[in-house]
C-alpha cells in the first residue's frame, strides 16, 4: 500500500507540473489537515505557493511554521534561503540562514548557492569566490561550480592567472564548452603576453582585498 504522504506529494507534483498549481496546493492542504506535522509536505506546499502561485508571503509563512516546530530542519532552511535570496531587503536574514546551513551541512550545492547570493546580492566577491571554491573542493568534476568561480575571478576580482587555470580545467572536463574556449582565447589575447605571462599594468592586477 502506498504511503498516504508520498501519494499526496506525488499527486501534487503532477498537478503542479501539469499546470494546476491551485489543485496541487489543495491536495497538500487536504493532506496536512490530517497530518499537520508532515514537514516535507508543508515545504512542498510552500514552494508551490512561492514559485507557482506567486504568493510569496504565504509560502514563507508555511516555511516559518515548519521552522517554529523544527528550527534545525535544513531542508526548510535551504528552501527559505533560496526564496529570500532574490530580494535585497532580506539580505541580512538570508545571509544568516546560509551561514547556519554551511556551518552544519556544507554541501557543494549549498556552498554554490551561498556563493551566488554573496556575489549577486551582497557584492562580497572575495567571500563569494571562497564559497565557490569550497563547492569545487567537494565536487571537483562539476563544471558549473568552476564556471561560477571563474566568473568572479574574471569579472569581479581580476585574478586572471587563477581564471586561466580554471578555464583550462573546464575545457578538460567539458571539451565542447565553447563559452569557456572563447573566454580563454579572449583572456590570453588581452591579459597575457606571447610567452604566457601576465601582462604588466594596473588593469591586469588583482583587486585589493
Amino acid at each position: 500500500m502506498m504511503d498516504s504522504a508520498f501519494e499526496a506529494m506525488e499527486r501534487a507534483k503532477r498537478q503542479n507540473s501539469g499546470g494546476n498549481p491551485a489543485g496541487a496546493a489543495k491536495t497538500l492542504e487536504n493532506y496536512l489537515a490530517r497530518d499537520p506535522e508532515n514537514h516535507k509536505a508543508r515545504i512542498l506546499l510552500a514552494n508551490i505557493y512561492i514559485y507557482s502561485l506567486n504568493e510569496f508571503d504565504f509560502g514563507i509563512f508555511q516555511l516559518d511554521a515548519v521552522l517554529e516546530r523544527d528550527p534545525e530542519n535544513f531542508e526548510c532552511l535551504k528552501a527559505k534561503a533560496t526564496a529570500l535570496s532574490s530580494y535585497k531587503k532580506y539580505n541580512k536574514e538570508t545571509d544568516e540562514i546560509f551561514q547556519r546551513i554551511v556551518d552544519n551541512e556544507p554541501s557543494a550545492e549549498v556552498c554554490s548557492a551561498y556563493g551566488r547570493f554573496l556575489r549577486m546580492q551582497m557584492l562580497d566577491f572575495r567571500k563569494s569566490a571562497e564559497y565557490f571554491l569550497k563547492a569545487i573542493e567537494l565536487e571537483p568534476n562539476d563544471v558549473d561550480h568552476r564556471i561560477n568561480y571563474t566568473a568572479v575571478l574574471l569579472n569581479d576580482l581580476r585574478e586572471y592567472v587563477k581564471a586561466k587555470k580554471e578555464l583550462e580545467i573546464i575545457i578538460q572536463l567539458d571539451p565542447e564548452n565553447y563559452s569557456a574556449q572563447k573566454n580563454l582565447t579572449k583572456l590570453l589575447k588581452y591579459h597575457f603576453d606571447k610567452d604566457g605571462n601576465l601582462k604588466k599594468g594596473f588593469s591586469h592586477r588583482p583587486k585589493k582585498r
